[in-house]
């Protein structure tokens, strides 16, 4: 329990200069590409910050994985993590760099409970959008059949990729460019799914309360007719226990409707004014 309550913190404490760090990765990665005309010593800084910020991110798996009890599980759980953290040492690219670092980020973002549906989904495509955009100006630019020369033509086939719209106005030529292509593609698909996801569980969502509110009212109702129901009967007992004592009271008049004069008859009563 303590090993698990000392990740949690970890993960706590750490999501945040992580977050930040992504985005120092984010301009350092921009900043050659959009800046054509930096010198190799501007270019060599942001490459050394780009590997930094990738280390920070492997430090954190390492300790992360230090921190936990089971050690094969955590491995078995979060082996996207681990890919992350291994790609870029498989072979020097920029391009691995990228895509880990986004990896890294994700799966951070995606354990913080207090970050929403909503906005990941928001960040994810703006993230997606700027690195899918920056990484296929890198690799497009310098071909020789490219067409997507300038940051606003990749933003834009970007977009449309993402969208899976496709005017083809501007398609990748290199095998680079095509594999960044397939996947913004398929994260535009899995985005869109999860967005339709999200949607449909609302009004889901909404129409489960609806009929929970409705099953309530009718329940409240049902008891109600119960109520009536036993009052109706309660009356009807009532009724048919103090019907004997009226008969009993009517059978005490007499024949002719008057009360029974009292015995013996008073003075005033007698027709010859009383008894000798």
């Amino acid at each position: 329990m303590q090993e698990r309550t000392a990740q949690a913190q970890w993960e706590r404490r750490t999501q945040r200069p992580l977050l930040a760090l992504a985005v120092v990765f984010a301009v350092a990665y921009a900043v050659p590409i959009v800046d054509t005309s930096a010198d190799r010593a501007l270019t060599t800084l942001c490459t050394r910050v780009e590997w930094l910020v990738w280390g920070a991110f492997a430090a954190d798996y390492l300790v992360r994985l230090a921190l936990t009890a089971d050690r094969r599980k955590f491995v078995r759980t979060h082996w996207l993590d681990l890919c992350a953290v291994v790609l870029p040492m498989v072979q020097p690219l920029k391009l691995l760099r990228l895509v880990s670092t986004l990896l890294l980020v994700g799966r951070r973002a995606r354990m913080a409970s207090q970050i929403q549906m909503t906005t990941y989904v928001v960040g994810a495509v703006i993230g997606l959008l700027m690195f899918g955009s920056l990484a296929v100006l890198s690799v497009e630019r310098e071909s020789p059949d490219g067409n997507i020369r300038t940051l606003g033509d990749a933003l834009w086939w970007s977009f449309t990729t993402m969208t899976t719209v496709g005017y083809g106005d501007h398609s990748p030529t290199t095998g680079l460019g095509r594999i960044i292509a397939v996947g913004l593609m398929l994260s535009g698909i899995a985005l869109l799914g999860v967005v339709t996801a999200n949607i449909a569980a609302w009004f889901i969502e909404r129409f489960e309360k609806d009929d929970v509110e409705e099953r309530a009212q009718t329940a409240a109702i049902l008891a109600l007719t119960e109520e009536v129901r036993a009052l109706r009967a309660e009356v009807t007992v009532l009724r048919e226990r103090s019907a004997p004592h009226d008969c009993r009271a009517v059978g005490a008049l007499s024949p002719s409707g008057s009360a029974p004069q009292p015995w013996p008859p008073s003075a005033t009563d007698m027709p010859y004014g009383g008894p000798d």
